[in-house]
């Protein structure tokens, strides 16, 4: 009699949720961004996120919660229901940074979120504005070095924080920062000057380089982009020993049913495989590359250690 009893326990528990399974999504899916409007990371969740609400039946509604590196946007995904209808494309900033340079940070990423998917990589390029009278990563150096604290530059993430944290630290530099909520109004400020450089993702950045109005030296790649094909790579530029990793992570809330967590999964693969949605994550300079929910965590894991290590390195100091 009890093995009967557990066994329609079981049957109960697998039918629900198969049934939980089977009615998701019934209605639209929120996808919380932590960055504003018009930067690659606003950009690159609506080019995945409408064939993936074609795919689930329901569509996959864009909010962006940008400030607070990143905790905004991540604290009302924390505390949404864990049912599947709030997700949080979640980037390195609020997942690595907070982690690195936060002593209470607010949330635990592992522990307080569902892992879903990695999305992939963001691509940055280091831009510079006509004024600055250097038309490469040298004489770039040369002159921040011949004019101590006259340089500014800005930051609209922790991959250009880090980055440039990095830059100053191999090359001795005396910079000032300009930080912003994203790399959509630093573009801005950099094209009218009042921003001398930055390390940023190209956005709307792309076109005006093409005309003449900004300057890319410098393409934090591995190899050349297609996009700026004229500009060297870190590497070829001297900049080899700038290295991080910006990426891309859908997350729910923590306690996600298993049932959901794997369609959404299996859904995404599928979407980041589509050949106009993998030509038009290139445009912005996205590499995408989906992932089970268990490689997303080892991931995060091992990134988590990557960004401590390296803030350390550079002297930031969690506050």
């Amino acid at each position: 009699m009890r093995f009967q009893a557990r066994l329609l326990v079981a049957l109960a528990a697998t039918a629900l949720c198969t049934s939980v399974s089977a009615q998701y999504p019934n209605k639209p899916v929120r996808l919380i961004v932590p960055f504003p409007a018009g930067g690659a990371a606003e950009l690159g969740a609506r080019i995945f996120a409408t064939p993936l609400g074609q795919a689930l039946g329901q569509p996959v509604i864009v909010e962006t919660k940008p400030g607070g590196d990143g905790v905004i946007a991540a604290d009302a995904v924390m505390k949404s229901a864990p049912d599947g209808y709030t997700l949080f494309y979640a980037t390195n900033t609020a997942f690595n940074w907070v982690l690195a340079t936060r002593k209470n940070p607010p949330y635990d990423p592992v522990a307080d979120f569902t892992p879903v998917s990695r999305i992939g990589y963001f691509g940055f390029f280091l831009f510079t504005h006509p004024s600055v009278p250097a038309s490469s990563v040298a004489e770039l150096l040369a002159y921040a070095r011949a004019n101590p604290g006259k340089l500014n530059y800005g930051t609209g993430n922790s991959t250009s924080q880090l980055m440039t944290a990095q830059l100053k630290m191999l090359e001795k530099l005396d910079m000032v920062q300009v930080p912003y909520k994203g790399d959509a109004p630093l573009t801005i400020d950099l094209l009218g000057g009042r921003v001398h450089m930055a390390f940023a993702t190209p956005g709307s950045a792309l076109a005006q380089v093409k005309e003449g109005k900004l300057r890319a030296l410098a393409a934090m790649f591995p190899s050349r982009s297609p996009l700026l094909p004229d500009v060297p790579s870190a590497a070829e530029a001297g900049l080899g020993k700038v290295s991080i990793t910006p990426w891309g992570a859908i997350f729910g809330p923590a306690k996600m049913p298993k049932e959901v967590v794997d369609r959404l999964a299996r859904e995404l693969a599928v979407v980041l495989k589509r050949p106009e949605v993998r030509e038009n994550l290139g445009k912005i300079a996205f590499e995408p590359r989906s992932s089970t929910p268990e490689e997303l965590t080892a991931f995060l894991k091992g990134q988590i250690e990557d960004w401590r290590r390296t803030a350390r390195e550079v002297g930031i100091k969690p506050e």
